[in-house]
């Protein structure tokens, strides 16, 4: 029965994320309803504080977006690429990790890629190589950055063992640059040059693709009034999270209030839960920026990080749901097939986690639904924290966003999607580098933790 069910599962996430947008949302509701009508499973815990995170998160960079914050951020990285063209492989990965790690979200990156396949093809440098190892490094920033919903995931797992968020970052962003680093080596050679890449130069026979490639896309348009502030206010937001996950005693503890009883934001312990705190101060901000800046909530709505939001809400809702009805079903035969070889080899679950993140699209997911079966098999937190990054196989199956977004914004089609559908631009840097995270994570989590 329990691998019927399995097969169920991966049915319905595989069905899903062809499906793209909502998919993986609503095929989990299909698998729920299966599980419970069919085999009367008893429904899991919905993920709530991710879905949460994920609103307030997202909706505070729409809202940075709506005030033209992130047009002021785009032209500082705009800058920072064009003065430098021929370090366009090593800067633009780089570009789009911090842009990453400030703001949470991968997909603050879609006005920078474009940049970068302009940039590279200027020089006749291939795309293909600053482009894939771009995307890569703005997928693994999420699992170092202190504001996305993985991270608040985590830390909600760990801090029952004592570690705080400082404990994450010191060594997650460590680990997740040097993977950066590595996995841009690696594509220094990948693909042919342009000037020996045959379909480049029958492009090059034709003088409308000549003239585009000469028209740059500069901004030159002037920033709105209050894209500084904006900036300004989000950092400030970024800032005290960092503060009150590093430093929870900051924060008021409630444990001796009369008639105390814990709930959704404050914990048996009496602490206010992190994921609440990101939730208020990201919602804060949002509403400083709109009051400070005179942005109005009507532009926040039609922004296109909002519609993301959505998206990735409902896809978590689905998915993880539906994964952690079948993990509460089944946790005792999963931790009596498992149990020895993770407790032996703590290294292994990472795989466990690459392998449910590819399929789901989100590393949010992954953390929510795996981690806890992590704590249960027995996995020290520092162990966990060391394999946060390989949650991040979204990859791995040519169908996330910024993958194909990327693969649209290069002119010369050398950042592709292989014909047998895996040798793809993205896997070779993407399994190099999320392997030496995970490595490199395993090395200072030993120092550190």
């Amino acid at each position: 029965m329990l691998w019927i069910q399995f097969a169920i599962l991966l049915a319905a996430i595989l069905i899903g994320s062809r499906m793209k947008g909502i998919g993986l949302g609503v095929m989990g509701m299909v698998g729920m309803l299966i599980f419970i009508l069919i085999f009367h499973m008893k429904p899991g815990d919905p993920p709530i504080e991710v879905m949460l995170i994920i609103l307030s998160v997202v909706s505070a960079a729409a809202t940075l977006q709506a005030a033209g914050g992130m047009d002021y951020l785009v032209r500082l990285a705009e800058t920072i690429l064009r003065k430098n063209p021929s370090h366009i492989v090593f800067l633009g990965p780089l570009v789009t990790y911090f842009f990453t790690l400030f703001a949470g979200t991968a997909h603050i990156n879609y006005s920078i890629l474009p940049i970068i396949a302009e940039v590279s093809t200027k020089k006749r440098i291939r795309p293909e190589r600053a482009m894939s190892i771009s995307v890569i490094s703005s997928h693994l920033a999420i699992t170092a950055s202190p504001v996305s919903a993985a991270t608040a995931t985590l830390l909600g797992i760990v801090r029952d063992g004592g570690f705080q968020l400082i404990d994450i970052l010191k060594v997650c962003i460590p680990a997740t640059i040097i993977g950066t680093i590595v996995g841009t080596i690696s594509v220094l050679k990948m693909g042919k040059d342009l000037d020996k890449d045959p379909e480049f130069q029958e492009r090059m026979k034709d003088p409308e693709f000549v003239k585009r490639l000469d028209q740059s896309s500069e901004s030159t348009a002037p920033l709105k009034p209050g894209a500084k502030l904006s900036v300004a206010l989000f950092g400030i937001g970024v800032l005290l999270i960092i503060l009150f996950g590093s430093f929870p005693q900051l924060l008021p503890n409630f444990r001796e209030t009369e008639n105390f009883v814990p709930n959704f934001a404050v914990g048996a312990d009496g602490s206010i839960r992190m994921a609440a705190m990101i939730e208020i101060i990201m919602l804060t901000v949002s509403a400083f920026i709109i009051l400070l800046t005179k942005t109005s909530t009507a532009s926040v709505a039609k922004a296109s990080l909002f519609s993301s939001a959505a998206q990735a809400t409902l896809s978590v809702f689905g998915v993880v749901w539906m994964s952690a009805t079948f993990m509460d079903n089944h946790v005792v035969a999963i931790e009596a097939a498992l149990g020895s070889m993770v407790r032996d080899f703590p290294w292994t679950f990472s795989f466990a986690l690459f392998i449910f993140s590819m399929l789901a699209f989100s590393q949010a997911a992954t953390t929510k639904a795996l981690m806890p079966l992590g704590v249960s098999l027995g996995i020290v937190p520092p162990h966990l924290i060391a394999m946060f990054p390989a949650a991040n196989g979204d990859f791995f199956l040519p169908g996330y966003p910024t993958l194909l977004a990327a693969i649209q914004f290069d002119p010369t089609g050398s950042t592709h999607i292989g014909k047998y559908l895996l040798n793809h631009s993205f896997m070779r840097p993407g399994i190099v580098a999320i392997a030496t995270s995970v490595a490199a994570g395993f090395i200072l989590a030993g120092i550190l933790l």
